[in-house]
């Protein structure tokens, strides 16, 4: 919670961080000589119930002066010069009582997760030293096997060979060190030198076998190349570390209109260098355990906190050719796998769908991933993978013990917003984002099942009552809205 300037009365702005309506709301508010006081409803979510009760809406930002409620930045920005002068004049004339707005108790704690610049304990893993010897034991090479060159590669001979030599170990021993590099992720057998079958060890087949440490595995994922030598950690907590301090980056370096984002200055934040150590580490994160709620918290998060590092290292994609390239080429190594974020939303958060203009599911019958993927789509997840043109989600990350009811409450912010959802009685008309256009099967696959759905998940709201409205009129004509390509809409 944050206070500026002083006046007898304040501004109250219930915000999240990364936000860049919030962000522009608050200049314009800055230059008001008002007492503002931004409250982080992100790290506050005891108060969004609240805000609800009193607002009508779930979007942030929500703006008060005094207990007079504006509405979200777009509101502000249209409000005449001379409400405006007449709402400001009441906060500097005007004191308002001490219990008139929800704030956060002052002695309430931060949580852990919000401080974004803590500083991550990486707890050695056991097999990490032995990974770097063997890196430095001259037995990793090129191996041809038929008329493959497989380079940076070892077999499970030499492995055990050299575990005997340097190590001392015994062959037994060798064998379940083998395996428990492949287990943890150190290693991976290389497609095309040769099929591992049984345990590592077993047969002359699997000795034969070629291998590749995890990083030297060819592939562009933006966490790879040097090895994740912690001892794993949890996925959930990983994912809120991760997405929390990339958000904190993203804020820093948002201008203070909120359109505009300084990815250079980002890529050269120290805070950066931490968060792309801390990447690395979910090369192998364990995945199979993950629960649906779990598997839910961690994806999403990981897939907003990878499009902004994709945004940083690629800029932001401003058309539906440039957004395809984007969605299908950036990338993590995560439990061994490599992720593109087409992979985790059409691939994992949609149970294996083929997504925009694609001719096959991400994942086929054979593919290790499709054990990580939901057994159905979930509708909902569109959500919280998109912020609308006039207002955010009042999440920032999300968290696997209340992610129904968090999804929920971003599905209920984005059709509040008219960029989501708009309701034309007079010509019974409903127009819809594109998103409903896109992902069409996931509500339903008609424009029937679709309005149901929409109707079911939308906030109590006049919006919500002429939508109603109109479908008992019968014969609602659908249409969909050209999506904004100007705005942060992905993150």
């Amino acid at each position: 919670m944050e206070f500026e300037s002083s006046s007898p009365g304040r501004v109250t702005v219930y915000s999240i961080q990364g936000c860049p309506h919030c962000m522009q709301a608050k200049a314009t508010l800055g230059r008001l000589g008002v007492t503002v006081c931004d409250v982080d409803i992100g790290r506050h979510p005891e108060l969004r119930p609240m805000v609800k009760d009193l607002t009508g809406r779930s979007t942030v930002p929500q703006i008060f002066f005094n207990n007079i409620h504006v509405g979200g930045n777009d509101d502000l920005q249209k409000l005449a010069p001379e409400e405006l002068q007449r709402l400001v004049n009441l906060v500097k004339e005007e004191p308002l009582s001490a219990d008139a707005l929800p704030l956060p108790e002052e002695d309430q704690p931060e949580d852990a997760a919000g401080d974004a610049d803590q500083e991550f304990m990486c707890e050695r893993d056991e097999l990490a030293d032995l990974v770097e010897d063997f890196k430095h034991g001259n037995v990793i090479g090129s191996h041809r096997r038929g008329l493959t060159l497989c380079r940076k590669s070892f077999s499970g001979d030499e492995l055990v060979d050299w575990l005997q030599k340097e190590k001392g170990m015994a062959r037994a021993e060798a064998c379940n060190t083998g395996q428990a590099l492949l287990q943890k992720k150190y290693m991976v057998s290389v497609r095309g030198g040769g099929q591992q079958d049984g345990r590592f060890g077993e047969g002359k087949a699997t000795m034969d076998t070629l291998y590749r440490l995890l990083e030297d595995d060819p592939h562009s994922a933006l966490n790879a190349g040097q090895t994740a030598s912690c001892a794993p950690i949890q996925a959930a907590e990983l994912s809120l570390l991760l997405r929390e301090m990339i958000l904190k980056l993203f804020s820093d370096h948002l201008s203070a209109d909120g359109k505009s984002v300084d990815y250079k200055g980002m890529s050269a934040n120290p805070v950066f260098e931490r968060y792309a150590e801390l990447a690395i580490q979910l090369q192998r994160v364990e995945l199979l355990s993950l629960s649906r709620e779990e598997k839910l918290a961690f994806f999403i998060n990981i897939y907003n906190a990878l499009v902004i590092h994709g945004y940083l290292r690629l800029g932001a994609p401003t058309n539906m050719w440039q957004r395809y390239r984007f969605f299908n080429y950036v990338s993590y190594l995560i439990g061994g796998e490599v992720f593109t974020l087409q992979d985790i939303e059409n691939g994992v958060l949609r149970g294996n769908r083929k997504g925009v203009a694609q001719l096959l599911k991400p994942f086929s019958k054979t593919d290790p991933r499709l054990q990580v993927a939901l057994p159905d789509a979930e509708p909902l997840i569109h959500f919280a993978l998109n912020c609308g043109a006039k207002g955010c989600p009042p999440i920032k990350t999300y968290t696997p013990q209340d992610i129904d009811s968090q999804l929920r409450t971003a599905a209920e912010a984005f059709l509040e917003n008219d960029d989501g959802c708009m309701v034309d009685s007079g010509k019974r008309e409903v127009r819809l984002s594109q998103i409903f256009k896109w992902y069409k099967a996931d509500f339903g696959g008609t424009d029937e099942k679709l309005l149901k759905w929409v109707v079911e998940h939308m906030g109590d709201s006049p919006k919500k009552t002429s939508l109603q409205g109109v479908l008992s009129a019968g014969k609602t004509k659908v249409t969909f809205l050209p999506y904004d390509w100007s705005t942060n809409s992905t993150h």
